[in-house]
């Protein structure tokens, strides 16, 4: 009966043990999986994400941002709100980190999962910002946070620089979502 006993206590203990290596294997695998959903891209990568393909006809939202800017970091959760409330209408929403591409694994997903934020990001590698924002817009000065709709043809049908008002943004995206058939 101790034989029993004891291996019996041995089974459960075995089971136990598995189960919270698992458990924290998989919250791990998690952790790096979000950050490996970030991913970099360079000023070819922003082209053809700004170039699109003509058959989607979906509006282009695209924020620019920085996890050291703090008016980034104070609009974040108006974009999270709006990235929320427009999932599954027809709008693309990027948003684009600038921080150096050291914080890909660490300040970036972490600065993410605090703002509990689902939309897709990539981290812009550029050593010179200039041609990167003169393709976006020929008059942003890198002034952050920036916002850009792009309507389906890709023209630029609302820019805004410093933290986004909420209100019009949303106002922006409803009239080229509604012109989306």
């Amino acid at each position: 009966m101790r034989v029993f006993l004891t291996l019996l206590v041995l089974g459960v203990a075995t089971i136990v043990s598995v189960a919270t290596l698992s458990s924290a294997y998989q919250t791990k695998a998690a952790a790096a999986t979000e950050a490996d959903d970030i991913r970099q891209i360079d000023l070819d990568g922003l082209k053809k994400l700004l170039h699109r393909d003509p058959k989607d006809t979906r509006p282009l939202l695209v924020n620019f941002w920085a996890t050291w800017c703090d008016p980034c970091r104070d609009e974040f959760p108006d974009l999270v709100r709006i990235d929320e409330d427009y999932r599954g209408k027809p709008l693309n929403f990027v948003s684009i980190s600038i921080d150096d591409v050291s914080d890909i694994k660490s300040a970036v997903p972490k600065f993410l999962k605090e703002m509990k934020a689902n939309m897709r990001v990539v981290l812009l590698n550029v050593s010179d910002p200039e041609p990167a924002m003169h393709i976006v817009d020929p008059t942003w000065d890198g002034q952050l946070p920036a916002t850009f709709l792009y309507d389906k043809q890709g023209a630029i049908v609302f820019k805004h620089f410093g933290r986004i008002k909420p209100d019009e943004l949303r106002a922006a995206i409803d009239k080229e979502v509604m012109s989306v058939k």
